[in-house]
């Protein structure tokens, strides 16, 4: 059985994919920008649109007669509650997008994603085991540190399982994706077997995954951990091309391909830890968005994981205000939309995946 691979990289990008990506990259912006400030504004406080402009001009040196009076309970409401909540959803969503692109390039698979495989679970076992210990109270950083570690042993044991011969088999893969989800369930179950009322609390939050009640605190985290993981992956962009011509191709243009394959583990480790130590499993971000980017603007990696991100950043957003509003008085768990959303989308990149091999055999 072989890998599947979308298509070889390109040297340079042709000019109707260069046009596509800067139509794709403005439109995605555009989106963007306009979720943010749609998000602001719906809430149990009524905020018009005109507001949260004026205060996000505001917060960047802009005047404007728009923005709600400093220290007034709007103010403070977009401060401290909403703003966020929404900057949570941008950072979270690029780096889960970004994960799931760089785990495509080092597997060389467009079915490899951190919650498909079992890095987001081995990330929440982690983090549960930190809560039910009572870490959380020494802060952020240490739920954060073991949900890294739950998320390296998940990614070494994909990548050490998959790989054979120089490969990587779509099956195994898969396999081991279960293997892991069903060993950090039963790890999960048990934390919240031996734990107390508060930890299993906590823990059911993970495997929901929400991003109510995120704090400026947990952003920093989430920004500094995600944005120095993004900027390494992307200047690694054109290795990952040369990557997608085979192994052995990479190796005679100068890749230390090994290396390369290590240090994107831990890069995908480090974005899908630090996303799921905040927010919990969220599911299928890291699958679609690559894999639609890639459709629309080619394989070349570094247009690939930029329009990731800021495809990854505007479904969390959109799918956050989803989540708050689909149901009145009530604020759905975010990844149960994204596993609606991304369950179907998986069932037919199967099916498109093994028509192009001819078959898993």
């Amino acid at each position: 059985m072989t890998a599947v691979v979308d298509a070889g990289p390109t040297n340079g990008l042709a000019t109707p994919h260069r046009r596509r990506g800067a139509v794709l990259l403005v439109a995605l912006l555009v989106l963007l920008l306009l979720g943010i400030v749609v998000s602001a504004t719906i809430g149990q406080l009524p905020v018009s649109r005109s507001e949260v402009v004026g205060s996000l001009l505001r917060h960047i040196g802009i005047s404007t007669g728009w923005a709600p009076a400093e220290g007034s309970l709007v103010d403070r409401t977009l401060d401290h509650i909403r703003y966020p909540r929404v900057v949570m959803s941008v950072a979270i969503g690029a780096a889960l997008a970004i994960s799931g692109a760089v785990m495509q390039a080092i597997f060389g698979n467009p079915l490899a994603e951190p919650g498909v495989v079992g890095v987001s679970a081995g990330a929440a076992l982690g983090a549960s085991i930190a809560i039910a210990l009572g870490l959380a109270v020494a802060g952020s950083w240490s739920v954060a540190a073991l949900a890294f570690a739950g998320a390296f042993l998940a990614t070494m044991l994909v990548y050490v399982t998959a790989r054979s011969g120089g490969r990587t088999e779509v099956v195994t893969l898969l396999l081991t994706g279960i293997a892991v989800n069903a060993i950090a369930g039963a790890g999960l179950a048990l934390v919240m077997f031996v734990g107390d009322t508060a930890a299993r609390e906590q823990i059911v939050f993970w495997q929901l995954g929400s991003l109510n009640g995120s704090l400026w605190s947990e952003v920093v985290i989430v920004i500094a951990v995600g944005v120095p993981a993004a900027l390494v992956a992307i200047a690694l962009a054109h290795r990952y091309d040369l990557l997608a011509l085979g192994e052995r191709t990479a190796g005679h243009l100068g890749v230390r391909v090994e290396a390369l394959r290590l240090v994107s583990i831990v890069l995908v480790t480090l974005l899908a830890a630090v996303a799921v130590a905040f927010a919990g499993i969220i599911s299928f971000v890291g699958l679609v968005v690559p894999h639609l980017v890639r459709i629309l603007v080619g394989p070349s990696h570094r247009l690939l994981l930029v329009a990731s991100a800021l495809g990854g950043a505007v479904l969390l957003v959109w799918a956050d205000l989803l989540a708050r509003t689909v149901v009145v008085g009530a604020d759905l768990p975010i990844g149960l939309l994204t596993a609606l959303v991304g369950g179907p989308f998986f069932f037919w990149l199967i099916r498109r995946a093994r028509q192009r091999s001819g078959g898993w055999a």
